[in-house]
């Protein structure tokens, strides 16, 4: 997003896992509700070097004595790690995609990045920047996942994160110390800022799209949408996506998605400003990484072009699925992404497409 602008956009069978115990908290939630989580979720705090603690949402694969004895002489898949983008939260994958991919045997964590969910808030008036948030990705997979590279996914300004998290991504062997990020087995950029940012996103708009230029910036940067089920829907959800869906949870924990939305963000994830001046990513400097980048035909904030410049940054051919919107692992139609990007991690999982 230009500097100028008040327009703030939101926001597979590999190796075998060995699992640290992260630390418990024992303060209040930080947040005035508690998404209530769902069978076989588990809400952790991971401590940060800073002291500071990072909610995790886990839902580790569920399997019977038949399929663990089937797989002894295979190879595990790898973890998942989700990566929210702006005005959410762990949450926002815990409702569909952590069942979905524990379902299918992938152990799966969410992370609520600081100043969001339930993590603390660091000090200042924003979160972090690209560099301390992808730091607390790495410092999380490092202490918890280190035996097991896992596909690190991330949504709008958490694609962002994870590419900043890839163009750091050094190969150990060629270092031959520890690597500050770890090696992934994949990454998924899931609706995703672009690697030059979202000042694109919002010229194009302003020039092409000028009455949603000022519903987004009414929506997002007022946060009008907090207050309004119809800004709410269109920002986020499909058209076809009823007042139900979009409060699904009303008079009841975890409340709906337009309080989680506002209790979840207390801090902005960027300073914008700040934050431009050190776009675009740098390219990784690798390229053993596999990336799956994909978009939604109705998305309101990352249009086609921003999925494209993506793509081609990353020397892909981007998907794009239709009758979906901005949030798709929320929306009506959330089963669509998870099957795409399903697909994808079982064709990774293919000998010889990991990462060593």
């Amino acid at each position: 997003m230009a500097s100028s602008s008040l327009v703030s956009f939101p926001c597979l069978s590999s190796l075998k896992m060995t699992f640290k115990p992260m630390a418990t908290l024992s303060n209040p939630p930080t947040t005035a509700m508690s998404y209530e989580l769902k069978k076989g979720q588990n809400r952790l705090f991971h401590k940060l070097p800073s002291g500071l603690k990072m909610e995790v949402i886990e839902q580790r694969k569920d399997e019977d004595e038949d399929e663990k004895r089937k797989r002894r002489s295979e190879k595990d898949n790898p973890p998942l790690v989700f990566v929210h983008g702006s005005y959410h939260a762990a949450w926002c994958w815990a409702e569909h995609w952590l069942p979905f991919f524990s379902s299918y045997g992938f152990d799966s964590y969410a992370i609520s990045l600081l100043g969001q969910g339930e993590s603390d808030d660091p000090l200042g008036t924003v979160a972090g920047t690209l560099q301390t948030h992808a730091s607390d990705i790495a410092d999380f997979i490092e202490s918890n996942l280190n035996s097991s590279p896992p596909v690190l996914v991330g949504h709008s300004f958490g694609g962002l994160i994870v590419q900043y998290y890839l163009a750091n991504i050094v190969n150990k062997q060629s270092l031959g110390s520890t690597n500050a990020f770890p090696e992934l087995s994949g990454a998924v950029l899931v609706c995703s800022v672009p690697p030059s940012g979202n000042s694109g996103l919002v010229l194009r708009y302003l020039f092409s799209k000028p009455v949603a230029a000022f519903k987004v910036t009414l929506s997002l940067a007022a946060k009008l949408f907090q207050a309004s089920i119809p800004l709410c829907r269109e920002t986020f959800f499909s058209s076809t996506m009823d007042d139900q869906l979009v409060q699904r949870y009303t008079y009841e924990l975890p409340h709906n998605y337009q309080i989680l939305m506002k209790e979840s963000s207390r801090m902005p994830l960027f300073d914008l400003r700040k934050l431009n001046g050190s776009l675009p990513v740098p390219k990784p400097m690798e390229d053993s990484t596999k990336v799956l980048v994909f978009g939604a035909n109705d998305d309101f904030i990352v249009d086609d072009e921003g999925l494209k410049e993506t793509g081609l940054f990353y020397d892909v051919e981007p998907v794009c699925i239709e009758g979906v919107a901005h949030d798709v692992m929320l929306d009506c139609s959330w089963d669509k992404g998870a099957e795409v990007l399903l697909t994808w991690l079982c064709g990774l999982s293919k000998p010889g497409n990991l990462a060593a």
